[in-house]
């Protein structure tokens, strides 16, 4: 299949790499790496891999492994999709490998010992990885390279999930941006005056196929041996693996010069649905970024191509500002918003718990997050929604919807999802005013007029008409009753009302608010 990927993507490319670009991205491995291991990660594909192409290209033998990795692990629960994904991805890796004459190393333990292991019984000169951007990722990462110093190893790491990453775009005053805008313009300056397939030239694979080794050992640990089971069909939509991944871009780009108008609305087939195989790298962003720039140039497609292309740049944005500013993890990027009074106590945990388990009394809001909950995906619209109401309608901390959205996302990336969570909180760079607060009345009459999307999730409205099902408790007792709905039965009461909500959160904001700044009406 990996053959047949590379034909797929890059038919009839010539590989030629500037020498300039490839030392740019690939640390300097040792003048004596004879063997090498490719340890994979988030980049669970066998095409146009960055530390794969290294060691391919720089070692004379090189062994290829993958962890599951019990530190993560042993925080998740059972059913949790994401393991069932990552599986998926990592069995057909292994049988791709396979083809190319290697084999997957795949051990189930604590990545710090697995690799010193590998290293000592496969007798490894380099270790080779893409970079991650996560906090304990990099922990994890130095301590791995810590341990292999001793050993004579060396550990390298190479850039292959971003086009553009950590200091490479810097406004004119060397300092990094905060604003997407004016990031984006920086970021397009910079690759267009490249030339097209310079930052965004594929890492070939298979013409130097000849150095991967074999191992004796090809078993793979099953998700029972791991203390997990297999994710139910209807609760995980989206198949693991490059070839499903490389299936959902081909649909995809049938209909991207749509997307700038379908995009937003949840019940119907707008968005591309790549970002969970873009979270575990079974696409190539170079490859997307690609597609979209020749999209770009195609009347029909134009419109939608700019709009997708402007989303794969909010995730570089967003890589940008966890690598300088990692304390958002656990802060608001502007300080300042640090103090507002979350709700708190148990009326504000109860609250929670109804947002959660989508019992708000607001369709919309409980619609996407039955989604949410049923499928491990929510739609980019209504994380919006969900967010803002979460916290602009019950006063909550943005943080404890941050680590929900971290437990139930299929495609769950630290810096996309505090980002989203911190625009929606007004707390983030480049966010909403505070004094933008969704109606999420409004949103449901504007992005679901129709009511297709709440009648997937909450059938028991599915007799109300496209105008009544946005808010039913404003219907008439004989509506309702007509419609079998009976409010703090079948379906809750608001839980709370959005005009009082709001006074109450501009309230709460006015201690961030700037002197003589009125609130907008």
């Amino acid at each position: 299949m990996c053959a047949n990927v590379l034909r797929y993507i890059y038919p009839g490319f010539h590989f030629s790499f500037p020498i300039s670009f490839f030392f740019a991205m690939i640390s300097t491995l040792s003048p004596s790496s004879q063997t090498s291991l490719v340890w994979f990660r988030r980049d669970l594909r066998c095409f146009d891999h960055a530390a794969l192409h290294a060691a391919l290209t720089q070692t004379e033998s090189v062994f290829c492994a993958f962890i599951f990795d019990k530190t993560i692990l042993d925080h998740l629960p059972p059913d949790d999709r994401r393991v069932s994904f990552i599986h998926q991805s990592v069995t057909e890796l292994a049988a791709e490998l396979e083809k190319l004459g290697a084999s997957l190393i795949v051990r189930y333990g604590h990545s710090e010992q697995e690799i010193a292991r590998l290293v000592a019984e496969l007798h490894i000169d380099s270790v080779l990885v893409n970079h991650d951007y996560e906090p304990q990722a990099l922990q994890r990462d130095e301590e791995i390279k810590r341990q292999l110093e001793p050993l004579g190893c060396d550990f390298v790491s190479c850039k292959d999930q971003v086009i553009f990453e950590k200091n490479e775009i810097l406004s004119l005053a060397g300092t990094p941006f905060s604003v997407f805008t004016p990031y984006k313009n920086a970021w397009l300056k910079k690759f267009l005056a490249a030339g097209d397939d310079y930052y965004s030239k594929p890492y070939p694979i298979e013409r130097h196929a000849g150095q991967l080794t074999a191992y004796t050992d090809r078993s793979i640990p099953t998700l029972s041996d791991m203390g997990f089971h297999e994710a139910e069909p209807s609760s995980l939509p989206l198949q693991g693996g490059m070839a499903a991944g490389a299936a959902l871009l081909d649909n995809f780009l049938s209909r991207i010069g749509h997307y700038d108008e379908t995009r937003n609305f949840p019940a119907i087939k707008g968005p591309s649905y790549l970002s969970v195989h873009l979270r575990f790298g079974t696409v190539s962003i170079r490859h997307l970024v690609r597609e979209a720039i020749n999209c770009t140039r195609t009347a029909a497609s134009m419109q939608g191509a700019q709009v997708w292309l402007s989303e794969l740049i909010w995730r570089d944005f967003y890589f940008m500002i966890l690598h300088h500013h990692p304390r958002v993890v656990t802060h608001a990027f502007k300080p300042a918003y640090d103090a507002i009074p979350w709700e708190s106590g148990s009326h504000a945990e109860l609250q929670f718990d109804a947002w959660c388990q989508g019992r708000t009394g607001y369709p919309l809001v409980d619609a996407a997050m039955l989604q949410l909950n049923q499928t491990g995906y929510m739609h980019n619209r209504l994380r919006m929604v969900t967010a803002c109401f979460l916290i602009k309608d019950l006063g909550i901390d943005w943080r404890w919807g941050e680590r929900y959205f971290a437990k139930q996302l299929n495609d769950f990336d630290l810096s996309a999802n505090n980002g989203g969570w911190q625009w929606a909180a007004s707390s983030g760079c480049d966010a909403q005013p505070y004094f933008r607060i969704f109606n999420p009345i409004t949103q449901s009459e504007k992005f679901d007029t129709e009511g297709k999307f709440i009648r997937r999730y909450l059938p028991q409205l599915g007799r109300l008409d496209n105008k009544q099902i946005h808010a039913p408790w404003k219907l008439s007792p004989s509506i309702l009753k007509q419609a079998g709905i009976t409010l703090g039965d079948n379906y809750p009461a608001p839980i709370i009302e959005h005009d009082v909500a709001r006074n109450q959160t501009l309230t709460r904001y006015a201690i961030v608010k700037k002197p003589g700044e009125k609130n907008a009406p």
